[in-house]
Order: structure tokens, then sequence, then C-alpha cells
């Protein structure tokens, strides 16, 4: 029964890219030390990549977002070496969307928990919280608020008191 951690979204594009705030890069080294000792643990480690193709500005997303971000391929769509130092392409999982509705596929239900930090607080990581709450009621579902950011430090705030509303514990670890 493996511990999981889901680091959402720790791109280039969302840490000082195009969509970069000072509070994504402020975590950076408190999500690289919560990586360590998840491996030193023996936990899983699963990262999320956002992924748009180039068309993104003609999507629904890329309509009511216009900012060009995590294209396929290109330096903001790449996790930085720092956050993820090793290569082995199965732990990432490439999204088109904010969740991930896939992750039945990934982890197993028998998981003793699953934590979750990353990049953006009020989209993505609520997002991912909120689908991994639903489909494993019975497995205690985390997020680590110092090692996420939201969009703004107000958003950030109202995604964390969404999520407790949803049992899902909010620690600050």
């Amino acid at each position: 029964m493996k511990n999981v951690l889901i680091v959402i979204d720790m791109q280039n594009d969302f840490i000082d890219g195009s969509l970069g705030t000072k509070e994504a890069q402020a975590i950076v080294p408190k999500v690289i030390e919560k990586i360590k000792n998840a491996k030193e643990n023996g936990e899983t480690v699963i990262y999320t990549r956002d992924t748009h193709e180039s068309d993104y500005l003609q999507t629904q997303e890329g309509r009511l977002l216009p900012v060009t971000h995590c294209i396929r391929g290109t330096n903001g769509w790449q996790i930085p070496e720092a956050i993820r130092p090793h290569s082995d392409a199965d732990d990432v999982i490439d999204k088109p969307s904010f969740g991930y509705t896939g992750w039945m596929d990934v982890i197993d239900a028998s998981c003793g928990a699953i934590t979750l930090i990353g990049l953006c607080t009020d989209i993505c990581v609520v997002s991912n919280a909120l689908i991994l709450k639903a489909l494993f009621p019975e497995v205690p579902v985390a997020v680590d608020a110092a090692c996420c950011a939201g969009v703004t430090p107000e958003k950030h705030l109202a995604a964390l008191e969404t999520m407790r509303s949803c049992q899902i514990q909010v620690i600050n670890a």
C-alpha cells in the first residue's frame, strides 16, 4: 500500500514563463524537497504535464485563456530538470485539460494515501484533487499548500477552502 505523490504541472510556463508568478517560483525549492523525501520514503511519484497543441488558441480553453502556454515540445511545456532530474517517461502524464480522468489506470485503489502538490492550486490542483477524491473515496487525499501556488494568492486560498469542504486534507508541510 504505497503512498502516491502527484506533482501537478510544475512546468516552465507556469513557473517563470508565459503564466509564471513569483509565488510559483517561490515554491520550487519546497517542491524539490517534497519529491526527494517521497522517493526516499519509497512513495510512487507521478508528474502531470499540461499539454496543448499548436492550435491552442482555437480551443475552448484557448479562447477563454488566450495566453499560449505548455505547447507540446516547447521549453515552456518541459518540467525543469531540478524538479524531475531523471528522464523516465512512464511517470509523466500528459493531460490536455485541467483534470486527468484516467487516474484509475495509474493509481491502485489500495494505495495508502495520495498527496498533490504543484500548479495552479485554483485550476489543475483542485480539479485533480476533486477527481481523485471522487474516484477513491476511501483513500485519504491531501494537498500540501506549502508546495502549491495559485494564479493569485487569493485564488490559492479559495481553492484550498474548496478542497477542505470536499474532505480533502490541506496540509502545510
